[in-house]
C-alpha cells in the first residue's frame, strides 16, 4: 500500500512538473548561456550577453552600457573581433526583433538571459529601404522598431555572430 502511494505521489509531482513548469523551460531553450555570450538555436547566432560598454562578470553584466554613433560601429566591431574571438556584427532587424519580449516588464527583452539591458533603442545593421540614409533600430523599452534614425543619434549597441 505504501509503494503504491508513493508511486501515485511520484507521478502527480512528474504531473505537477510538466504542466506548470516546462513551459518556461521551453520558451528559455531557444537560448543557452555561455558566459559572455548566448547561443540563439532560433538564428543559429550567438549574441553578446551584455551590451556594448559591458563586461560579463561573476555571472552578470557589469559596468555602464553606453550609447554610440552609427559611424563607431565598425571601430567597436574590430575591437569585439580582437578582444572576443569570431566575426562580430551588428544583427539584422529581423535578429534583434527576435529578442523582444512582449510579456516581460520594464524591459521587453528576457532579462534572465540578457542581463541589466537598458529599455532603450538599440541599432540593427538594416537601412530603411525607402530611405537609406536611416537605419533601423530595436527599441526595447516598448518593442517596436522604427526606421528614421539618423545615424548621428547615439544607440546601444549588442554585437552577434554566426555560429559555425
Amino acid at each position: 500500500m505504501c509503494r503504491l502511494l508513493s508511486s501515485k505521489f511520484l507521478k502527480l509531482i512528474i504531473a505537477i512538473f510538466f504542466l506548470f513548469l516546462t513551459p518556461k523551460f521551453v520558451i528559455a531553450s531557444e537560448y543557452i548561456p555561455r558566459g559572455y555570450f548566448v547561443i540563439d538555436l532560433k538564428n543559429k547566432i550567438e549574441w553578446l550577453t551584455c551590451p556594448v560598454g559591458m563586461i560579463w562578470k561573476k555571472n552578470s553584466c557589469d559596468g555602464i552600457a553606453k550609447k554610440y554613433e552609427f559611424n563607431f560601429v565598425p571601430e567597436i566591431i574590430n575591437i569585439a573581433n580582437r578582444q572576443l574571438e569570431g566575426s562580430w556584427r551588428l544583427p539584422t532587424r529581423k535578429e534583434l526583433e527576435s529578442l523582444i519580449c512582449l510579456k516581460c516588464d520594464k524591459v521587453k527583452i528576457n532579462l534572465k538571459i540578457f542581463p541589466k539591458t537598458p529599455p532603450e533603442p538599440f541599432w540593427t545593421n538594416d537601412k530603411n529601404f525607402w530611405q537609406p540614409k536611416y537605419n533601423w533600430i530595436v527599441n526595447f523599452l516598448n518593442g517596436n522598431t522604427f526606421g528614421r534614425y539618423p545615424g548621428y543619434k547615439p544607440n546601444y549597441i549588442r554585437l552577434v555572430r554566426d555560429r559555425n
